[in-house]
């Protein structure tokens, strides 16, 4: 299953080898067609095997443990790999998504549970954060999880596309500040060498990526 992971993640699903993914796993294809009827199916389980189970151990019980979410989502956001062949690569569950939600309703399922789950954690975080007053009161957990999404992986694509680490070292602070404006006033903390300001509505972080594409 991780070979199959790997191949789809380097080469997208479409164009991944199955004579690649037995000579790395060491399995003929008799024994692969005896678990997996086809392709798909093989694709369907790296996501609800794999994929998720990455997903979960990166971001969902980080947060379902988390004291306070705001240290826990700027730690993972400042985590994130900025190795150009991981930035070239890009997110695997977003790569799966973009390939194939528009051309097989079971990989857009599942691909959207994964979303799904990511969202609830972070979402449901917030809220108890809420209840500590480490995160402000003033916030809607669930579109700030939205906007946190999309704004993270918003970035994952740009780097991508221009196979510039500095585009996801700007997007690390750009996010990680965002989230640290998350934060009642006095527990606001110093992300790249200043204290992140607070922002008044998810416009000015719209306009922060919208410059970067301009750039």
């Amino acid at each position: 299953m991780r070979a199959a992971f790997q191949e789809i993640h380097r080469s997208g699903f479409r164009s991944a080898d199955l004579d690649t993914i037995l000579a790395a796993a060491g399995v003929t294809k008799g024994a692969l067609y005896y678990h997996f009827d086809n392709k798909e199916a093989l694709g369907y389980a790296v996501v609800d095997e794999v994929i998720a189970s990455n997903l979960d151990q990166k971001w969902v019980q980080p947060l379902r443990n988390a004291k306070n979410p705001i240290d826990v989502l700027v730690r993972i956001i400042q985590s994130e790999s900025l190795k150009r062949e991981d930035v070239q690569r890009g997110c695997p569950w977003l790569n799966l998504s973009q390939e194939m939600s528009g051309l097989d309703e079971g990989f857009r399922r599942r691909t959207a549970k994964v979303y799904k789950e990511w969202h609830d954690a972070m979402a449901e975080a917030l809220r108890e954060g809420q209840k500590r007053r480490v995160v402000r009161s003033d916030i809607n957990p669930n579109e700030t999880a939205t906007f946190l999404i999309a704004a993270w992986e918003g970035y994952v694509v740009l780097g991508k596309n221009s196979q510039d680490p500095r585009t996801m070292q700007s997007g690390q602070r750009r996010v990680s500040g965002h989230i640290e404006s998350l934060r009642p006033a006095r527990g606001r903390t110093r992300v790249a060498g200043r204290v992140a300001p607070p922002i008044k509505s998810t416009k000015t972080i719209t306009g922060s990526i919208k410059s970067q594409l301009v750039r």
